[in-house]
């Protein structure tokens, strides 16, 4: 008889087409395709928002487990946010209790007081004053952890810090800071000396996930911080990208808070102006978090490293990455004209494309006069009778 292939499990990733989703996606179906078998609808085939969408979708479908990594912008309006970061996440969590299987919340740090070392039991208190997207994200913990107690909710939250990785494309987060560095719309450093904050690559996410779903017993009904293990100080990391990209901007002058809380006011004021003129203009999200800028937060990784899964990839942090993600992003928003023509010496050799739009007989004669070669790599290929 021959053996019989082992049924791959089954999975729904919701927001899928995010930062985080996305690299959950690309880990499934890559490094863990042999075992699982994902689906990653978009919007219009489940709204979170629609009750109705999700009841229809998961009885059709009837996966193994449920991972939830959607999210409302982060300046999304009362409504918004309620009803995708609360109300969904709280019917996909319906969804698991009934369907007896795995359900696996990605929340963030925006739950969690300023601070250091803060563990897994440190969030912030929930009133009025949160903005609609820690409060969305604060509440569904709490909701999460009420129905492990009442109705057996087998769960897992998973707190990110400050997420860092290829394929954000809609400039969020950490990539929002990367892109005003880049588009010189920061002369001068909006922290302090010394505020340090963790971060979470999205490539250690897949992993992780992958473990917590084959080892339930050990993390149900658990929150897990997952971060890189150091902390890494915001001024330190702006200027590092200064550096890598050869800019003079930055200054290393540090902007007071006061200051600087009076210049965000000053451009809200110009906003709703602009607003009576029937100008479009938005406030960048992140400055909701301006407080932030200017006070440490970071995240202990003891209760991870003491689980069975420990601390893995711990060589990866946001300065090796840095290399590889600056590249990916100039070349990328180049592409879409979000930022002009960059000085490319850091980079691979783009930097022949104004030429060759504006300048092609002046570019061949510098080709063929050999003052600029693009054919150098293949000079490196041996000689066929060498060997």
């Amino acid at each position: 008889m021959g053996i019989t292939a082992q049924r791959k499990r089954l999975g729904v990733i919701i927001g899928g087409s995010g930062l985080i989703g996305g690299a959950l996606t690309y880990f499934f179906k890559t490094s863990a395709s042999e075992g699982y078998e994902i689906l990653a609808p978009n919007s219009k085939k489940l709204s979170l928002r629609v009750a109705n969408d999700i009841k229809q979708y998961f009885e059709k479908i009837k996966p193994d487990f449920i991972i939830n990594a959607a999210i409302a912008a982060i300046d999304s309006d009362p409504l918004l946010s309620f009803e995708t970061n609360y109300i969904g996440a709280i019917s996909l969590a319906k969804v698991a209790i009934q369907l007896k299987i795995p359900y696996i919340h990605f929340s963030s740090s925006a739950t969690m007081p300023s601070g250091l070392n803060l563990t897994e039991d440190d969030s912030l208190p929930l009133t009025p004053g949160l903005s609609n997207y820690a409060k969305s994200k604060l509440m569904a913990e709490m909701t999460l952890r009420h129905l492990a107690r009442t109705e057996g909710l087998d769960y897992t939250a998973v707190r990110l810090a400050v997420v860092y990785g290829k394929h954000d494309h809609k400039i969020q987060g950490f990539h929002r800071l990367f892109f005003s560095i880049v588009n010189q719309a920061m002369p001068f450093l909006l922290t302090r000396p010394g505020v340090r904050h963790s971060y979470t690559n999205t490539r250690k996410i897949g992993p992780f996930v992958c473990h917590l779903l084959n080892h339930r017993p050990e993390f149900s009904g658990q929150t897990y911080n997952l971060t890189d293990p150091e902390p890494v100080e915001l001024a330190s990391l702006i200027l590092t990208i200064r550096r890598y990209l050869q800019l003079s901007l930055p200054k290393e002058i540090y902007v007071p808070y006061a200051l600087a809380r009076l210049g965000k006011s000053a451009l809200k004021w110009l906003m709703r102006r602009l607003s009576t003129f029937s100008i479009e203009a938005r406030m960048p999200a992140e400055l909701m978090f301006l407080e932030n800028f200017y006070q440490s937060q970071t995240l202990s990784p003891v209760k991870l490293a003491r689980s069975s899964y420990g601390l893995k990839q711990t060589e990866i942090t946001i300065f090796t990455e840095l290399p590889g993600m600056i590249e990916y992003y100039l070349t990328r928003w180049e592409h879409l004209n979000l930022i002009s023509s960059f000085n490319d010496s850091f980079y691979h050799p783009k930097t022949m494309t104004e030429e060759f739009q504006e300048h092609p007989e002046a570019l061949i004669e510098m080709i063929h006069h050999k003052k600029i070669d693009p054919l150098y790599e293949f000079c490196l290929l041996p000689d066929r009778n060498s060997s």
